[in-house]
Parts: C-alpha cells; structure tokens; sequence
C-alpha cells in the first residue's frame, strides 16, 4: 500500500502545480495592462522650452552682416568718407552728362531733317530761319548769315562782304561746337582721374584699419580680413565711376563729330547762297 500512497501524493502535487502555472502566468501580464491604463488616464505633459532658447535662436537667423558698403561706412573716418562722396559726385555728374547729351545729339539730328524739308525749300534766307525751331542750332547759324548782310558798318566796312560773311557763319558754327563740347571734359577728367580716387581711398582705408588692428593687439585673420577688404571696395568703386564715363566720353564725341559734320555743311551751303546772291537772297 505504501508505493500507491507515495503514488498517489505525486500525482496530487503534480496536478497541484499544474493547475498554479496560469495564474503565475497571468500576473506578470497583468501588472503591465495596469500601468498604461493608468498611464492613459494622465494628462499629457508638453516640454516647456527654456526663456532664452526662442530669443537666441531669433538672433542667430537675424545676424546684420559685419562687412559691406554700410559697414566701410561706419568704420571709416572722415577722410573715406570724403572719398566716398566725391566718387559719388563723379558717377552722378557723369550719369547726367551723358543723358543731356545724348538728348541734345538726338534734337540736333531731327533739327537737322527739318532743315532739309523746310529751309531749302523756303524764298529767302530769312523765311528759312524763321521755319526752323527757336532753339535750333540751324536757325542760329541762318540769322548769323542774315545779320552779317546787314550789320556791315563801321569799322567792319572796311572788311570785304566775301569775306564777312564767312566770317560771322564760321563764328556762329564755332558757338554751336562749343556747345556741342561741353560736359565732356568732365567725362574725361572723371574716367582719368576716379580709379587714383578710389585707390587712394583704398590706402587710406587700409592704413586706417591696421593702425586699429595694431592699436587692439589682435592680428587674427577675421580682424584683419574684413577691415582690408572693406578697404579694397574703394578701388572697386573708382573702377565703377571711371569705365562708364570713359566709354560715354568715346562714343558721344564720335556722335558730335557727326553732328557737326552736318553742321558744317550747311554752313558752307548757306554761305554760298549768301555771298553767291550778293546778300541779296537773305
């Protein structure tokens, strides 16, 4: 009896452990389940950035550039800043010779096609001028030739009527070249002398900005790369002022030599018909 009964116990304890294995099974999974149910049931937790995050981070997007025109400005004495000016006044100078100019070459070429409608076509000498425009450099050289048939007393008596006239047509031709001249040796002083400005504005700047590298002690390459270099934009600017005045100076005295080409030739023709007609046609 005594092997059934130790039989018997075993079987018992082994359905006994059996039957405890789901229960220990469960506990650890239930464990689990509680924590995010009660970690579901609280409220949500938003990081709060810290005070000066959101303010260093604007001023690290928003850095102003510490090199440039507006800095060379700033940092310059007033000797630079003269320089400066000056290219200024050369660039805006020579911009508005170069527009009057061209205005005026343009006016005198339309002048000069209404001539050929208008004037030769007109009985006198003095109809022709009074069919021209006010301010026409034809009609000037006209009423020159017309007052040189009359204003002829005096003194002036004495000079030959074929040589008088030529004359005051040749002064008259020599008023409108002057002013067909004038403005231009602005544009050549400019595109002469603008680039030595700007260079000389560029050692001054340099000079300026080593003395105050000397003067802190500190030689590193971004103290001395910006100042220098800042310094180097003057002779960039002369170079900007002096190229545009030199081309506009080249191509509007090939222009005016055009223009007075015509010019001259109406003076010889309407000095021909004066002196051919005795003054008469005038």
């Amino acid at each position: 009896m005594a092997p059934k009964r130790v039989f018997a116990a075993s079987f018992l304890l082994l359905a006994l452990s059996l039957a405890g294995v789901p229960a220990a099974a469960q506990a650890p999974a239930a464990a689990p389940a509680a924590e995010a149910s009660a970690s579901a049931s609280l409220p949500a937790i938003t990081p709060v950035p810290a005070p000066g995050a959101s303010a260093a981070k604007k001023s690290a997007d928003t850095v102003d550039n510490p090199y440039g025109i507006e800095a060379l400005w700033k940092g310059s004495d007033n000797i630079a800043r003269a320089v400066l000016i000056l290219l200024a006044i050369m660039s805006i100078g020579s911009w508005y010779i170069m527009i009057t100019k061209l205005l005026e070459q343009s006016k005198m070429n339309r002048h000069a096609r209404t001539v050929d409608k208008q004037f030769w076509q007109a009985a006198t000498v003095s109809n022709g001028a009074g069919s021209l425009e006010k301010n026409s450099a034809y009609r000037f050289i006209a009423e020159a030739g017309v007052q040189a048939t009359t204003d002829h007393g005096g003194l002036k008596s004495h000079i030959p009527m074929n040589d008088w006239i030529p004359m005051s047509i040749t002064s008259a031709v020599d008023r409108v070249h002057a002013t067909t001249q004038s403005g231009l040796a602005f544009l050549a002083t400019v595109g002469s002398t603008s680039p030595f400005v700007g260079l000389f504005g560029t050692v001054w700047g340099i000079y300026h900005a080593l003395t105050a590298i000397g003067i802190s002690g500190q030689a590193s390459i971004d103290k001395v790369a910006g100042p220098v270099g800042e310094a180097l934009i003057m002779t960039a600017i002369g170079l900007a002022v002096a190229i545009p005045a030199v081309l506009a100076y080249n191509w509007l005295a090939k222009r005016n030599k055009a223009v007075m080409d015509e010019v001259r030739e109406f003076a010889d023709e309407l000095n021909a018909v004066i002196v051919g007609s005795a003054g008469k046609a005038a």
